[in-house]
């Protein structure tokens, strides 16, 4: 299995966990502007090392999710800002350009300092 993207999250917005109702929590580079911020993950930038695709893992913290669905600007996003929304549906046609679907499970709230990655499956 191949990384593709490998970070880790530095910190949490406020109000980082207020859309874990609906399943999704945004990420943004460490630099994200303060107004935005509140609502993130922050993260590390980090190069994206080839295609996400549909049927990939995205892991974090350790707990791996199937990718169902990939925006066509997530990856671009996801290394020129750290900025993509995470949405726990699974939905599978493309959806919003900036996000990436994930299996409907039961997802966790990570900690500062958890792994992301996308892993090639």
């Amino acid at each position: 299995m191949q990384t593709i993207y490998k970070t880790r999250i530095t910190k949490f917005g406020s109000a980082a966990f207020d859309f874990m109702e609906d399943k999704v929590f945004v990420l943004f580079g460490n630099d994200a502007p303060e107004d935005v911020a509140e609502y993130c993950l922050l993260i590390e930038l980090s190069k994206v090392n080839g295609e996400i695709q549909k049927g990939d893992l995205f892991r974090l913290g350790g707990k791996s999710y199937t990718i169902t669905s990939v925006g066509n600007k997530v990856a671009l996003n996801l290394q020129q800002l750290g900025h993509i929304t995470l949405q726990f549906d699974g939905k599978e046609d493309e959806g919003l350009p900036g996000t990436l679907y994930l299996e409907n499970t039961a997802f966790h709230k990570p900690e500062i300092g958890s792994e992301i990655e996308i892993i090639k499956k």
